[in-house]
């Protein structure tokens, strides 16, 4: 269902201000400034839940042979460690 709740959230008076000033600059309501906010947050934390998960899955052989792939050549320029 696409209905919107009520969240009551506790936020310091500085950052309840900044907020307000923000999304007033932007155009945006403070409900939608902070559903926003929210969704890109879920967006990064799920994002690092599944590089976790496939970083977990990962094998040293799979590394190998996809490092072994890579053909030797000589660095670009301006591709050298100093």
């Amino acid at each position: 269902s696409n209905r919107n709740n009520t969240l009551t959230v506790q936020l310091p008076e500085s950052v309840r201000q900044e907020i307000e000033a923000l999304a007033a600059r932007e155009g945006f309501s403070v409900g939608q400034f902070l559903a926003s906010a929210a969704s890109e947050k879920l967006a990064v934390m799920s994002t690092i839940d599944y590089l976790r998960r496939e970083a977990a899955a990962g094998r040293r052989e799979d590394f190998e042979r996809y490092l072994a792939a890579v053909p030797a050549a000589p660095p670009v320029p301006g591709d050298v460690l100093p």
